[in-house]
């Protein structure tokens, strides 16, 4: 139902996710990335304690194939199941379950995952994968944007359009780019063009915020 990007920054340690899919809200369920931790994407029967639970394990210090024996351990309907991780070391793993929705697959790279169930075919995420990798010049955020576009130009869901979301966090506890698009025709574009508002609106503002090193000010 849905097809994501899971990855890290080599050049500045982000963290993000990107994703979407054709049911509305997929950012309240999907994504689940911290700072110096990890990112995650649970995705087909999503199981949202793959996110929080992944997330906890990761900060205890398991490696990411811990991390995902670990979830799947207590979770009897893991074959329904599809996900993504990477730690903040770059090291990335995925799953995709055997009684996920095909077209289903995933491709771990460099410091980074690309997955997808229920697509129209293998060539979505081939496309994320090679239009994620020739930007490694470029922001965590953009190539993000780029991958997931790649997917929808490929084919994407083959249910249809609905939602979309990009998460990134930086060095901070809070996101440095949180946005989706809940319900619309074509959620992709429109995500990439919530951005470009944000990039004036909103990124110069929150580059100025508080850090936890300077603590909170008056």
């Amino acid at each position: 139902m849905t097809f994501s990007i899971t990855a890290r920054c080599k050049r500045t340690g982000m963290l993000g996710v990107a994703v979407s899919t054709a049911r509305p809200a997929v950012g309240s369920l999907a994504p689940y990335v911290k700072s110096g931790v990890g990112a995650i994407s649970t995705q087909a029967t999503v199981n949202p304690f793959y996110g929080i639970d992944g997330l906890s394990l990761l900060a205890e210090g398991l490696s990411v194939e811990e991390v995902l024996a670990k979830v799947q351990e207590v979770d009897s309907d893991h074959e329904r199941r599809q996900v993504a991780i990477v730690d903040h070391e770059g090291h990335a793993i995925a799953y995709t379950g055997s009684e996920t929705v095909p077209w289903q697959g995933h491709i771990v790279g460099d410091q980074f995952v690309v997955a997808g169930n229920m697509l129209t075919g293998p060539e979505t995420i081939e496309a994320m994968a090679e239009a994620f990798q020739a930007l490694e010049n470029e922001s965590l955020p953009e190539r993000l944007l780029v991958g997931l576009q790649a997917g929808q130009d490929a084919g994407g869901d083959k249910r249809g359009r609905q939602s979309a979301a990009l998460y990134v966090v930086g060095n901070q506890e809070y996101p440095l780019v949180d946005i989706r698009v809940d319900e619309h025709q074509d959620p992709v574009p429109e995500l990439r063009r919530i951005f470009e508002v944000c990039q004036t609106d909103l990124f110069p503002y929150t580059a100025n915020l508080v850090t936890r090193k300077e603590g909170v000010r008056p």
